[in-house]
């Protein structure tokens, strides 16, 4: 078997009983991390801390793993203007959490005989929401509900950090009255 010791460094090709030997000098493991290699590769290492530190870089990487969730947000038809903001206003915050948004058309009674304002609003919360979304799953009738899906455009989030604000450099560039 090929034989790693703990630093790295290769010790070259040695029978079984001498790697153990020489690892238990060392007062370490004799650990195989490539048993279909030809020949196998072991390296000699302390298996407890070795274990103990993959966990913490298991759970490290869980951690800076983003949670995405599916945000939903309810319409209708005969929507006022003032409440299309606001819902289209939360919306634009969860994108801007990272979140996804299902947005929901519900229609009731006589309403389902006009699916094509539904699919209005639709249209409109994506056209409002362009620069920072994009459309996931496109419209599309289910029963007595409207649906279609946005997430958050990745590309759109990196430009505008990088931005750093425009319109306030375009204010300091303009003379000031005096």
């Amino acid at each position: 078997m090929r034989l790693v010791d703990p630093d790295g460094r290769q010790l070259g090709i040695k029978p079984l009983p001498e790697a153990l030997h020489i690892a238990r000098e060392a007062d370490l493991d004799l650990v195989e991390v490539a048993p279909m290699a030809n020949p196998p590769v072991c390296k000699i290492l302390d298996y407890g801390k070795w274990k103990y530190e993959a966990a913490q870089r298991d759970k490290e990487s869980r951690r800076k793993a983003s949670n995405v969730q599916i945000k939903e947000m309810k319409y209708r038809p005969k929507i006022g203007g003032g409440d299309f903001d606001t819902k289209t206003r939360k919306v634009a915050h969860f994108l801007d959490q990272g979140h996804k948004v299902k947005i929901t058309i519900m229609f009731r009674g006589r309403e389902m005989a006009h699916p094509e304002l539904g699919k209005r609003i639709l249209d409109q919360i994506a056209e409002q929401l362009t620069p920072g979304a994009k459309v996931e799953a496109a419209p599309k009738l289910d029963g007595r509900n409207m649906v279609m899906v946005l997430a958050p455009d990745k590309r759109a989030r990196s430009a505008k950090g990088s931005d750093d604000h425009p319109d306030e450099q375009a204010q300091e560039e303009q003379p000031q009255e005096t």
